[in-house]
């Protein structure tokens, strides 16, 4: 039976925020747009991959320091906490911006363009903010000036999350060590239990969406991700005699095909979508040579807990099966890198006005979830969340045309980040009404 969101009017929703804080934001926000603009191209410029942010981790440092924030570290190697008080009591809140770069060359022309080299998996490569992480902290960092300027608004306490490799470590195995980076150390190393918020919020630009429009969705808002290596190993024999060896490649050809049914007949697909994507096979080194062992590696997304167990757990036991079926030996590894990104429905309902508020009144329900996956969802995972989308391609532009997030020619509209940090300090600011509500939809979820 599906549970259908009954949204407030928005217009009446709008209204209570509008009263409850004037202008006084857009104002603040109008303000501090410059700086924000230039906190950005210096990150975009001097970009750092995941785990080795250290330069952007001591700049996040002394701007949270110079707005009167108190500062934390010791937290994923580079992580920063700011905490800020309110003048009036109140609830702890969270805030998270993701601050690495990804290992490629930028070519979007930009002034600003990162010329930036580092260390990736013990290589050196080109170093480029591709994803909009740079965007991401500075909104983070102007949100959290605003907040500090007008503490006297502000009921209850700011956590200020500023995450590093979300996009993985650049300085360790990030399929073995999965556990190790990004979101889920932040969390073993204690960065949200002194003081521990009940509720958080994130966002993140998109290449496929408007400058300055938001998106939003209840439940579901990006997939998971499970990536796994399989190791099929065979007898190795001349090609001309088959039979005398036990073929490795045929074997893989077999478990690729066979993986599939583990979406088309093992998953309840009536709850949501699944997949299981090979990304790369590698075997043998000569055309009449029956190899002897074969790689394999891949992915598996969904957008609902029930169907990714059911790929996760499923996949050891159809491969296994298939090994034996042609005489094979195979060994499976498995590491997880997000489940899925859940946002609170009640969350999402009561927030939607600071959004609409925010962004000008061009806020969106989306009608399905994202595709790419964010480690976000572990915070998601132990308090209500809401995690929304902000539009980085200017108006104009063709949005077919506009170079996807991961691309080398990606780039945020600087037009919008006063749009990201609008919305930020009004979901702070208006958080603190709704939290009952909140709160008692999350523990009855819990229960």
């Amino acid at each position: 039976m599906k549970t259908t969101l009954k949204l407030l009017s928005i217009a009446s929703l709008m209204a209570l925020t509008h009263t409850a804080h004037a202008d006084w934001i857009d104002d603040a926000v109008l303000k501090n747009d410059a700086q924000v603009i230039q906190l950005r191209q210096h990150i975009h410029q001097h970009p750092e991959l995941g785990n080795l942010e250290f330069e952007t981790s001591k700049l996040v440092q002394k701007e949270l320091k110079s707005y009167g924030i108190e500062v934390k570290t010791g937290y994923a190697k580079t992580g920063v906490i700011g905490i800020l008080k309110g003048a009036k009591a109140g609830p702890v809140m969270a805030v998270r911006a993701d601050m690495d770069a990804l290992p490629m060359a930028e070519k979007t022309g930009l002034p600003f363009a990162s010329k930036a080299k580092s260390t990736y998996q013990g290589k050196e490569t080109e170093v480029m903010h591709a994803c909009g992480h740079d965007a991401h902290t500075a909104m983070l960092l102007g949100a959290a000036k605003i907040l500090a300027e007008h503490k006297e608004q502000l009921a209850g306490t700011v956590v200020f999350v500023f995450q590093p490799a979300e996009e993985g470590g650049a300085d360790i195995d990030n399929f073995s060590q999965s556990a190790s980076i990004g979101a889920r150390k932040m969390m073993s190393d204690g960065a949200l239990n002194n003081p521990k918020p009940e509720v958080m919020f994130g966002q993140h630009v998109m290449a496929n969406m408007r400058s300055g429009e938001y998106a939003y969705k209840a439940g579901a808002a990006l997939n998971s991700a499970d990536g796994f290596q399989v190791t099929v190993t065979g007898k190795q024999v001349h090609g001309s005699m088959p039979w005398a060896g036990r073929d490795p490649i045929v074997a893989a050809a077999n478990m690729i095909a066979q993986a599939q049914t583990l979406v088309s007949r093992r998953a309840d697909i009536s709850k949501g979508m699944g997949l299981v994507s090979f990304g790369n096979i590698h075997g043998g080194t000569a055309e009449n040579i029956i190899p002897e062992t074969v790689t394999m590696a891949g992915t598996i997304r969904s957008n609902h807990p029930d169907i990714r167990n059911a790929l996760v757990q499923g996949l050891p036991e159809v491969l296994n099966n298939v090994a034996k079926a042609n005489g094979v030996q195979v060994e499976v590894k498995q590491a997880a890198y997000a489940p899925v990104t859940m946002n609170e429905p009640k969350l999402t309902e009561v927030m939607a006005a600071s959004l609409q508020k925010a962004s000008g009144g061009k806020a969106h329900v989306l009608a399905t979830n994202q595709a790419p996956s964010e480690d976000f969802a572990f915070y998601a995972e132990k308090i209500p969340s809401l995690y929304v989308f902000l539009g980085a391609t200017p108006a104009g532009q063709d949005l077919s045309k506009a170079a996807p997030n991961h691309s080398p020619e990606f780039t945020v509209d600087n037009a919008t980040l006063k749009t990201g940090v609008n919305g930020l300090v009004r979901m702070v600011l208006d958080y603190p009404q709704y939290r009952d509500a909140v709160q008692a939809s999350w523990r009855s979820a819990q229960s």
